[in-house]
């Protein structure tokens, strides 16, 4: 899986995304462009915790974190 299909499936725009999991918002521009690749161990974690964190399920579907 791709960066840019995961950001999509978060149901996050970029903003929240890189506010949610602490990555600076130019790396997520950087990634969702591919001007850069997102490290497959840094795809697996984000995968990971948006599949195990309430907390996040909740920012997917309020666009805002609790």
């Amino acid at each position: 899986m791709e960066f840019k299909e995961l950001l999509e499936r978060s149901g996050m725009n970029m903003k929240q995304f890189s506010e949610c999991f602490e990555i600076p918002y130019r790396t997520i521009q950087s990634w969702k462009i591919r001007e850069r690749n997102c490290p497959d161990y840094v795809l697996d974690l984000i995968k990971f915790r948006l599949e195990n964190d309430k907390n996040i399920q909740e920012v997917s579907k309020n666009g805002k974190r609790e």
